[in-house]
């Protein structure tokens, strides 16, 4: 019990009263105030310089590859789609409601859409608006920010890589959806270099169940395992922006963090889907610090882009923006 009360007040995870807070706050404000200030907020695109102009449109691009051109499936469209006004507030899920109605109360509430929420790893069969999608085919899948209190967390980690403990630490859920976890606590409990344990009980293993790790904790050591659940791996972001080194197979699905751009032992430690190498790729990065901590570099650089509160608000705009211009003619 003191345990999980401990871990209650120094998690070190977003606060959700405030992020509730100011959801309401939004809300109390009448729509039409947003939707007046629409063109002026995408007008904001042009007052930025060419090369950050030219990186903002590449990033609204990959999460929007939709074209005038792209084929729609019109009958089910208008069998499926349903205005902004009409989007349920979804109770069970209220983040995902929360997140999307903050950039679309800009909209005219008469405009379509199909909003999937969720943990989504499938191809669509139309422009669908979604967190998380698989890669590869995904060109109907529209990405946004979403559930950006639980998912988009960055720390200030001011531990050197190599004060660190030579050890990889992984706590995380296990579960029917999450199988390659399981196949990771089965080669690697109990391993020296390996702290693995599970924060949930699992029948027949009752040894792997250990408390959860405050982020805090986590950083104490060189390395952090990542591992995709239901879809991404939810760490991902906050381990790329500490000290510590993301260790993962590479990714099967992506969110608005871009995890399919991120490149092998450039951004992170890559390991084999069965993890049999990960020892051996432990050490080594544990004999090579100077290509670790460039790994760490490299990690930053790209967490930098998500750090721009305007610019990420500019984005979620413009996307939603080329979504209704291409599927509402």
């Amino acid at each position: 019990m003191r345990r999980k009360i401990y871990y209650m007040f120094h998690s070190g995870k977003n606060s959700h009263v405030t992020y509730y807070l100011k959801a309401y706050i939004r809300q109390a404000i009448p729509a039409v105030f947003y939707r007046m200030r629409l063109q002026r907020e995408l007008k904001k695109f042009d007052t930025y310089p060419e090369e950050e102009r030219e990186a903002l449109q590449k990033r609204l691009d990959y999460y929007c590859k939709l074209t005038p051109e792209s084929p729609i499936d019109r009958p089910l469209w208008e069998q499926t789609a349903i205005s902004i006004s009409q989007q349920p507030k979804m109770k069970r899920k209220k983040m995902y409601y929360i997140d999307i109605m903050e950039y679309a109360r800009y909209f005219d509430p008469s405009l379509r859409w199909v909003y999937q929420w969720g943990d989504i790893t499938e191809r669509q069969p139309l422009p669908s608006l979604l967190k998380s999608r698989p890669l590869g085919d995904n060109d109907n899948s529209v990405l946004l920010k979403l559930i950006k209190v639980r998912h988009f967390l960055f720390v200030n980690d001011k531990k050197p890589w190599r004060q660190k403990r030579d050890i990889a630490i992984f706590r995380g859920d296990l579960g029917d959806q999450k199988p390659n976890r399981e196949v990771f606590m089965h080669r690697w409990f109990g391993h020296p270099m390996i702290d693995a344990a599970a924060t949930n009980s699992l029948p027949g293993h009752p040894e792997w169940l250990k408390p959860k790790l405050t982020i805090g904790e986590h950083l104490d050591y060189k390395f952090i395992m990542s591992l995709e659940g239901n879809d991404v791996a939810s760490n991902l972001k906050w381990v790329m922006s500490s000290n510590s080194i993301a260790v993962m197979p590479r990714p099967t699905c992506e969110t608005w963090f871009m995890e399919g751009t991120l490149i092998p032992n450039y951004h992170y430690i890559e390991v084999k889907p069965d993890f049999s190498d990960l020892e051996e790729r432990l050490r080594y990065y544990l004999a090579h610090p100077d290509e670790a901590e460039a790994i760490i570099r490299h990690a930053h650089e790209h967490v930098a882009m998500f750090k721009d509160q305007k610019r990420e608000k500019l984005l979620s705009l413009m996307v939603l923006n080329k979504y209704f211009q291409i599927t509402n003619p």
